[in-house]
């Protein structure tokens, strides 16, 4: 886990150095005293460090975990150690357009963006061997595992499609949050970029989802034409304009269904004649 690492102020440091190197040059004439102050202030000078707004510095001496310094500024920490740099700042990760099957075996090809950051810099740098890397496959592999997972679109209900961007959005970062806890990363956001099927089945899937919406529509136009008809009916017999027999009822349900379904522009024709002769 994650410790603060032993640190003092920089500028304060210096400040002893200096004072110490300019006092020993003023009572030493020989020169050893002068010599022995300035190797060990050069021996101390390796504690100096800079960190930078939402960066961290590592601390190691030799090969063992001493802390991380995330405060900004000018410091000085365990002398002779090695002290690697680790951004804090926010990061967007997007993966490649990715062509895999979907729940139902269609090949689709589908990206996302991934926002995250790292909380945890011992895990960052110890944990895996680069954090960047590590988030960038864990990213594709969850992404992939995501679109195997569920079908490109549904049509019962019930079932989550990927163009459900809310839902499928909270599971992938869900799921990639799991994977990058390992490299101390805190996954914020991830979202669907990019979603379609994959070329050599589009033009197909397409003439699907326009025959199904052809389908639905004509669902609707019958279901409200039907409704018309049984208002007219009803509205005939309640005010006695006609006295309708069954077999004219017929005749007049056909003709208004052909007049309201009709997906042409309805050509009058005129009946001299009598529906029994």
């Amino acid at each position: 886990m994650e410790r603060r690492a032993f640190r003092v102020s920089g500028f304060l440091i210096l400040l002893v150095l200096v004072a110490a190197v300019g006092a020993a040059a003023a009572v030493d004439h020989t020169g050893v005293l002068v010599a022995v102050a300035a190797t060990a202030a050069v021996l101390l000078m390796t504690g100096f460090t800079v960190v930078n707004p939402n960066q961290s510095r590592v601390v190691q001496f030799f090969g063992r975990y001493v802390g991380t310094i995330r405060t900004a500024g000018f410091h000085w920490t365990v002398p002779l150690s090695s002290k690697r740099s680790v951004s804090l700042r926010v990061r967007n990760f997007e993966t490649a357009r990715l062509k895999v099957s979907d729940a139902d075996g269609n090949p689709v090809e589908i990206a996302a963006v991934v926002v995250w950051r790292v909380v945890d810099t011992f895990k960052a740098s110890f944990g895996v061997d680069d954090h960047i890397s590590y988030v960038a496959v864990q990213a594709e592999a969850a992404v992939r595992h995501l679109a195997t997972s569920y079908p490109y679109e549904t049509h019962d209900d019930g079932r989550t499609s990927l163009r459900e961007g809310t839902a499928v959005s909270e599971e992938l970062t869900v799921e990639l949050s799991e994977r990058a806890a390992l490299a101390g990363v805190e996954v914020l956001e991830s979202r669907i970029t990019h979603l379609a099927y994959a070329p050599e089945i589009a033009q197909a899937m397409l003439a699907r989802q326009q025959a199904s919406a052809i389908v639905g529509a004509r669902f609707k136009i019958v279901e409200g034409a039907v409704g018309m008809v049984q208002s007219a009916l009803d509205r005939l017999r309640e005010l006695e304009v006609v006295e309708l027999d069954e077999e004219r009822k017929a005749q007049m349900v056909a003709n208004l269904l052909v007049v309201l379904c009709g997906d042409r522009n309805v050509q009058p024709v005129v009946n001299t004649g009598s529906l029994y002769s």
